[in-house]
């Protein structure tokens, strides 16, 4: 508590005098207040005659709500209330039509606690919702066609806004520990592991296999060779075993029975 009380007890309150003397001007001219930790657990309601103000920071406080009046601050071009107790976001936000950053992450917010008037934020460039409860967004943030980045990590999407495919300016999405991006991950993986997937081809003259094999063999080749009479493309697979056979006639290819039948595979005893 500083002198003559203006924080309030325990750090918790704000009289209009001490936040005006916590104003900063930047160096292209904005009128900035920084209130982070601080203690808040309500919005305090002097900032709401501070009409002129550019930046306000109230991260990492523990404030539960927004005043409607938040609206009234139409000033503002960046607000972050990053960390602290938000459950929702009042409509009036839809009023600060300068905004070009809104962090609104690390809150406690539901998809039903987002307002569509969001999507009146026309100037809007940056937006973090990371770390909250969110599985949907409202579709009027289609209009944020400004748009550049959109944070939505560690939240409980199942997939990814259709919409964002037509934001042309947004260059940078993060969706990192959302349910989609685990099965996207996964999905991802799996492709992966196919793709560099090597399989090795042996060649092995006819006489070191058992009757059994040989025959398994010689059947495979023969639905290779009706296929390819078909005119049905080759894979790179087949081309190299067409390629081995025409070098080697003598010798067998057994890997594509190996596969299906890898029980059959045995080298016969040399006579």
């Amino acid at each position: 508590m500083n002198e003559g009380g203006e924080w309030g007890s325990g750090a918790r309150k704000l009289s209009l005098k001490a936040a005006k003397k916590a104003i900063t001007v930047t160096q292209d001219g904005k009128r900035r207040l920084v209130l982070n930790n601080m203690g808040f657990t309500i919005f305090p309601k002097c900032l709401l005659k501070l009409r002129n103000l550019d930046e306000l920071d109230l991260s990492r406080n523990q404030i539960q709500k927004l005043p409607e009046a938040i609206g009234t601050l139409k000033s503002l071009r960046r607000l972050d209330l990053h960390s602290n107790k938000l459950e929702s976001v009042p409509e009036s936000i839809g009023s600060l039509i300068e905004l070009t950053y809104l962090n609104l992450a690390n809150n406690r917010l539901t998809s039903a606690g987002l307002p569509s008037t969001l999507g009146f934020l026309c100037q809007l460039k940056t937006l973090n919702l990371g770390l909250n409860q969110l599985d949907a967004l409202p579709s009027t943030l289609e209009h944020l066609t400004l748009l550049q980045e959109l944070a939505l990590f560690d939240n409980q999407f199942i997939k990814v806004p259709e919409f964002l495919t037509n934001l042309r300016n947004l260059t940078k999405v993060n969706l990192i520990r959302n349910p989609c991006m685990f099965a996207h991950a996964e999905s991802e993986r799996i492709r992966k592991e196919k793709l560099e997937h090597k399989e090795e081809l042996y060649l092995v003259h006819e006489s070191f296999l058992c009757k059994r094999c040989l025959k398994i063999c010689k059947a495979e080749a023969g639905k290779i060779l009706r296929k390819e009479r078909k005119g049905e493309k080759k894979t790179e697979k087949l081309e190299v075993l067409e390629e081995k056979k025409k070098r080697f006639s003598g010798l067998m290819t057994p890997n594509s029975v190996a596969a299906v039948t890898q029980d059959f595979w045995r080298l016969k005893s040399k006579r």
